[in-house]
Formats: C-alpha cells, structure tokens, sequence
C-alpha cells in the first residue's frame, strides 16, 4: 500500500516534480493557509472571480501582497501583477515569491496538469559547481574559436560518459533522478526512517523542497512517463 502512493510519480513531468518538492514546503504550506483565508474573507466581502466586484476588492488592502510578517519578494523573477499604486495584488505576490504565475495551487494537489502549473523562468544560480560535475576550460581568443569549441565539446561529452561509468547521472535528466527523487519525497513524508544511511538524502531532500526544486525546473523535460 505505502508502495502504491507514490505510483504517481512513474508519470510526473519536470514541472509536477517541482510541485511536489515544493508542497511539502513547510513555509510554503503556512504561506498558502494565510493566503487563502483572506482569499476566502475577501471572496464573502466581494463576490468570487469570474462574479467579484473588483472596483470594491481593489480598494481592500487584504487584497496586496505581502502576507502578514513576510519580509516580501526577495527571491522573485519575471513580471508581476500590479494597479495604479504600485501595489501588488496577493495571489500574483504569493506566485511571484514561489515561482509561478498563476494562482497559488493547494499543497494538497497531487500533479496538477500542465495547465494548473506555469512556472516563471528558474533564477540564474549562485550556487558554485562543485567536482565531480565541474569542468574547468581555457580559450586562447588569438587563435580560431572553432576547432576550440569542437575540442571542447569532445571534451565535455567524454567527461559525461566518464562519469555514467562510475555511476553518477551526466547530465541528470528526470528520467535517472525519478528513483531518488521517490526515494528524498518518501523521507520528507516519514515513510522512511532518517538512519544514518539516508540522513545525507534527507538533508538534500528538505533542500530541495525549500529551494531547490526551483533548480529541477532547469532540467530538460522530456515529457510524463519518459523511462
């Protein structure tokens, strides 16, 4: 049966990986109760979208991010959805500090479709890239550029396959991460013990789910049930 939950995750795209990293985000899952209770509240004042009186919900002051004691938009990219006063309305500021557009999703929804999900283009990392996936290459710009970039390219793809070999994913894809990936989402859930032997995945796991998830979303998608 605890086998069986996680079936679903054989099928998840790129996106819907993101999303499962990220709803189990504890700030994530506060920042969304806080949120739709004063979605809710505004809903009774005003009426519910598509039916809301928006003269009179703009005018609200709940109806603008920030949350209450949120320090704002410090991780955010991409546009945002704002009126006249600059002010930025609560669902697009709580999309914008998570890293989608649309409206803020349930962390109780299991892989959404593609059309609940639209994530912003993931922030450039600032994370430095650490050996073994680090390749150091030096260009002598006085000479031609084409034979360096075929060397190079020769040399890249040699140190992926170097790496296949000892068994590390080169480049990780959703495919070859779908195993651990389970494995990091059974351990934020407590279906696994943190022993010593996966202390260090669980480590990674509640990484994933606080930020890095943002970083799967970097990965090429070959679409659901890619083997």
């Amino acid at each position: 049966m605890d086998t069986d939950a996680y079936a679903y995750c054989v099928d998840l795209t790129r996106d819907q990986w993101a999303w499962e990293f990220l709803r189990r985000n504890p700030a994530y899952r506060r920042d969304y109760a806080a949120f739709i209770a004063i979605w809710r509240a505004l809903e009774a004042d005003y009426g519910a979208p598509p039916n809301r009186d928006f003269s009179k919900w703009k005018q609200d002051p709940h109806a603008y991010g920030p949350l209450p004691g949120d320090a704002g938009l410090a991780g955010s990219t991409g546009e945002l959805c704002v009126v006249e006063d600059d002010r930025v309305l609560l669902e697009c500021w709580m999309g914008a500090k998570w890293g989608f557009y649309k409206f803020p999703l349930d962390p109780e929804r299991v892989a959404p479709g593609p059309d609940e999900l639209s994530w912003r283009p993931p922030p450039q990392s600032g994370v430095e890239i650490e050996a073994p996936w680090r390749v150091d290459l030096t260009f002598d710009l006085s000479l031609p550029l084409p034979p360096q970039l075929d060397a190079a390219k020769f040399r890249l793809i040699g140190r992926a396959a170097e790496l296949r070999r000892q068994g590390l994913a080169a480049p990780m894809t959703v495919a070859n991460q779908r195993a651990r990936w389970t494995r990091m989402l059974r351990l934020l859930d407590g279906k696994e013990s943190p022993n010593t032997e996966n202390w260090l995945l669980l480590r990674e796991a509640q990484a994933m789910a606080d930020h890095g998830y943002l970083d799967i979303l970097r990965l090429a998608d070959a679409g659901a049930g890619t083997k």
